[in-house]
């Protein structure tokens, strides 16, 4: 891969251990990876001039329904809670294919790195009409995105006490048969990896616990990651203790769904024991600002979670319930609910972007992302802050408090998937013309 020069950036938020911020710096990109971090560098390779722009590391988003992208703004699902959002929604999804799969994946992979996003996680959860996980895998690959697939699950339908309909939900067996087929098909555990997988059955209310149980023994077997949604509102907790006897935080420990190879989607209402159960067993939290003010789930305790010691990062969760996949806006959203609840001073926009970067890599695992360091991977955003948005800003290197929420110029392993603001790798607007017929299609 040629050796790219981004040169004399105004500012670089580098989320390194020290958390330096470098001014008029040049950063060197060798085969994927950042080689040289200076000032007046040379370079006989393509140089890209990044005056005007703040440089951060590619933003990471840790929790996504991609399948959603198809399903924005539906009737009666615009003002719904979380279950009510749910039985609106099921039907529909029981409808898509593989071609509804891929394509909403590229729609939403575009949009979150439009936003800056170069690792996207992804909780595919169901599978209707021939639809598989590597739908996904494909879109990523041909779009050019860093990407942490999970195969999720759904086993109990409304005929066994469950939310989904019978048509949408599996045999556990098969469940764990498909695991194993695309664990063993498509994770690369490498350094630099462009796609691993993880496991991940939906929810305490849509699999049983034995599931739940056997996928943690696999994962463990297989050495990936587990994900699920916990705790995500009053009727999910009121959900555990009817059915489970105990809270969301315990009812995860009892079947192996702590320690640093597990993150959680949500988190809304974990209580103080909890928090600390996740902080001293090293459990991910996937907070989802904009999904839960959407569908009136709270404000996840961010700030407690961060002073314990939880590894946080940030999720734009699907796209029926956020309505939108930009990640930058999603960090605003995060420091602005905390700051709303906890005081003004309760969270920065530094704090918030090194959530977004940093915190997310680490909540997937991913020490070789989430920095502008030497070794570490070449994804970087160029944010231009030339423009209106940051017109009489006394601090260009506040993105969220005045900042763009499109980025100029995105490099995943040091490959430029955006120029000048629009994807290089794939045909978008004619993506969006399939995206957008295949919704009317839903809709009739």
């Amino acid at each position: 891969m040629p050796e790219i020069l981004i040169r004399n950036a105004d500012h670089v938020l580098t989320m390194d251990d020290a958390r330096r911020e470098l001014r008029g710096a040049d950063v060197r990109l060798r085969n994927g990876v950042i080689v040289e971090i200076g000032v007046g560098l040379a370079s006989e390779g393509e140089v890209v001039e990044a005056s005007g722009c703040v440089v951060t590391p590619g933003l990471v988003n840790t929790h996504h329904h991609l399948y959603q992208t198809l399903t924005r703004a539906v009737p009666g699902g615009q003002d719904a809670l979380l279950f009510g959002w749910l039985k609106t929604l099921y039907p529909i999804w029981s409808r898509f294919g593989p071609d509804e799969m891929f394509v909403s994946a590229q729609v939403g992979m575009a949009e979150l790195m439009l936003s800056g996003c170069t690792l996207t996680s992804d909780h595919l959860y169901l599978y209707p009409n021939g639809a598989r996980l590597e739908d996904t895998i494909h879109a990523a690959r041909e779009i050019g995105m860093r990407f942490h697939p999970t195969r999720g699950a759904m086993s109990i339908g409304e005929s066994d006490g469950g939310l989904p309909p019978d048509s949408l939900v599996e045999r556990e067996e098969d469940i764990l048969n498909d695991m194993v087929r695309v664990v063993d098909g498509f994770h690369d555990a490498s350094e630099g990896s462009m796609c691993r997988v993880g496991l991940a059955p939906c929810s305490p209310f849509s699999v049983s616990r034995g599931l739940m149980r056997d996928a943690a023994i696999l994962a463990r077997d297989k050495g990936v990651m587990l994900h699920t949604h916990l705790a995500e509102n009053d009727e999910d907790i009121a959900y555990s203790l009817e059915k489970f006897g105990c809270r969301p935080g315990q009812y995860a420990e009892d079947l192996g769904w702590t320690g640093d190879d597990v993150w959680h989607a949500h988190c809304v209402k974990l209580d103080m024991q909890e928090i600390d159960l996740f902080a001293r067993s090293g459990t991910g939290v996937a907070h989802c600002p904009c999904s839960n003010c959407r569908l009136g789930s709270g404000i996840a305790p961010v700030r407690q979670m961060r002073d314990a010691g939880v590894t946080v990062g940030l999720g734009v969760d699907g796209s029926a319930s956020n309505d939108t996949s930009n990640m930058v806006l999603e960090a605003r959203q995060a420091m602005l609910l905390q700051r709303v609840s906890q005081g003004a001073d309760a969270m920065s926009a530094r704090e918030a972007l090194e959530i977004a970067t940093r915190g997310g890599a680490e909540v997937l695992g991913r020490d070789d992302c989430g920095q502008v360091a030497v070794g570490k991977r070449a994804d970087l955003a160029l944010w231009d802050v030339t423009g209106v948005e940051s017109a009489g800003s006394w601090d260009s290197a506040a993105l969220l408090l005045a900042g763009p929420s499109r980025v100029r110029d995105l490099f995943v392993e040091g490959r430029q998937v955006v120029r000048d603001g629009h994807v290089t790798t794939v045909d978008l607007p004619r993506v969006i013309e399939r995206q957008n017929a295949l919704a009317r299609q839903l809709a009739q």
